[in-house]
């Protein structure tokens, strides 16, 4: 009996918000949902920038470039 390795790989699950995805089925409250969900992923999004900056600014000045 032959394995699949598709099946011994680990599932992705599947996203919560699809970018482009048609949005006329949605209702009013899964829309506000969609927009909370999408705003608090800019706010993650740009916590990492910060740090990436912060660790480039660092590296910058110890390196002085």
């Amino acid at each position: 009996m032959a394995i699949d390795l598709d099946e011994l790989a680990p599932k992705k699950p599947k996203p919560e918000i699809v970018l482009g995805e048609d949005l006329s089925a949605r209702s009013a409250h899964e829309l506000e949902d969609r927009i909370a969900a999408l705003e608090a992923e800019i706010v993650r999004t740009r916590e990492q920038l910060k740090a990436r900056m912060a660790t480039r600014s660092a590296a910058h000045a110890f390196f002085k470039r």
